[in-house]
């Protein structure tokens, strides 16, 4: 679900800076992830224990009540923060030629994704490639091309994804100077059954 103007024009400026702060302690990580089928991950990273430590800016944002009714209303229940400090909110870099983020889906219901700096042109790759509803990763990494979906994004967009049952992915950057920097921010509600995979851990920890 696309969120247009959910950034402000100073709320996207504001959290650059900060990134670009936070930035400087995140970790490059390359290889494949086992438990989401072998799909690559080619990015840099920083999970929310670090953020937490570091910044005041970006917690205060993810669990504002503001926020957090606003998304309650889109998705017709309670969004709740969740409790995990890896996950809740971390930090995503693509920038380098071939970076990616490899086909999964996550741990908990919900993703906030706000987009600080993205490639200018589709060809430029950085797209989110995804397949609502998906049995497997299968669906979205050997399924029917029809069935797959492609969203091209902008710095100041964002979008609302019905994340642990979507199976998604980022496509490789087909340019050096390309970069795709995003805030992820993972919401749960009351009756969501608990779910844990090793990746979070592996990729923020």
């Amino acid at each position: 679900m696309p969120l247009p103007g959910l950034l402000t024009a100073a709320g996207l400026a504001e959290l650059r800076e900060e990134v670009g702060r936070l930035e400087r302690a995140a970790r490059r990580r390359d290889f494949e992830m086992e438990c989401m089928g072998g799909s690559p991950r080619r990015m840099t990273t920083l999970g929310g224990q670090v953020i937490a430590e570091m910044s005041r800016l970006v917690p205060e944002l993810y669990a504002d009540t503001e926020l957090l009714t606003f998304l309650s209303g889109l998705i017709g229940e309670t969004a709740l923060p969740v409790s995990d400090p890896v996950e809740r909110h971390v930090l995503n870099i693509l920038h380098r030629e071939g970076d990616t983020h490899g086909a999964h889906t996550d741990d908990y219901p919900y993703a906030l994704v706000m987009f600080l700096e993205a490639p200018d042109t589709p060809e430029e790759g950085g797209l989110l490639e995804y397949v609502p509803d998906a049995a497997s990763l299968r669906d979205l990494t050997a399924g029917s091309a029809s069935a797959r979906r492609t969203a091209h994004h902008r710095a100041g967009d964002a979008y609302l994804l019905r994340s642990d049952t979507t199976a998604h992915r980022v496509t490789p950057l087909t340019r050096p100077e390309a970069r795709r920097t995003v805030l992820n921010f993972a919401y749960t509600t009351p009756g969501a059954a608990p779910r844990s995979t090793p990746s979070a851990r592996r990729l923020y920890g």
